[in-house]
């Protein structure tokens, strides 16, 4: 039961809760995407359009876990994913999202969501194949479960991380551990980490402790930028 538990279970909610931080954008252009149509249309292009977002990021991560299997791809996920912890931080993945257009019929609506999540959904693919440690089972159960999550809770997902900022903050670190343990699992580094337990955690701090400290510290100067742009609101 508890290998079972640490084996599946843990990574596997570890995936869910990686896929709802990281499907705020998501959520927006979903949102965006469908704004034009009315009533039943609009259900109907949420969910053909979500649906297929689904179908490919499926696809698109098995792709990427097969990949990172690959010598020297592992620590280049880790180390793209390190970004992508800054970049959720700070915010600039959410700049991307002001640019979708609202579709004006079902399919082009449909189309728009698909297309979107497909160039936004970077981020979740390489978070989620790196948690799910070469499980597709673990990958393809996670998807579906958190993707209709943020379809139907998506305002109100939004609305949490905006009133409870310290969960970006909390997201954050699950992907610099993600993004720690892919570097130190990497083939050609594994020994190394293998023989110094010490020096393997210490990384692991060093890593987490570094996105949240550079994101913060990025945060707060741009704070502190607002009030001298903006005197006259």
């Amino acid at each position: 039961m508890n290998t079972t538990f640490t084996d599946f279970i843990l990574p596997l909610l570890n995936i869910i809760f990686l896929d709802l931080i990281l499907a705020g954008d998501n959520a927006i252009v979903i949102g965006l995407a469908a704004r034009n149509l009315r009533g039943d249309t609009q259900k109907k292009a949420i969910l053909l359009g979500t649906g297929g977002a689904i179908i490919l990021r499926i696809i698109a991560t098995i792709l990427v876990v097969w990949l990172l299997k690959v010598p020297w791809l592992l620590l280049f996920g880790g180390l793209l994913l390190i970004l992508i912890a800054y970049k959720l931080l700070t915010g600039e993945n959410s700049e991307e999202a002001g640019d979708i257009q609202a579709g004006g019929t079902l399919w082009a609506a449909v189309r728009t969501i698909i297309v979107a999540d497909a160039a936004m959904g970077l981020d979740n693919v390489i978070a989620i194949a790196g948690a799910a440690n070469h499980n597709i089972t673990l990958v393809i159960v996670g998807l579906l479960i958190s993707v209709p999550i943020v379809v139907w809770g998506s305002t109100l997902f939004i609305k949490l991380i905006n009133r409870y900022p310290w969960i970006i903050y909390i997201g954050s670190a699950v992907l610099g551990y993600t993004a720690s343990t892919m570097i130190t699992g990497e083939k050609k580094l594994e020994p190394f980490f293998g023989q110094h337990p010490v020096l393997h955690v210490l990384f692991i701090v060093l890593v987490i402790a570094g996105i949240l400290a550079a994101g913060h510290w990025k945060r707060h100067l741009d704070h502190k930028k607002v009030p001298h742009s903006g005197t006259s609101g």
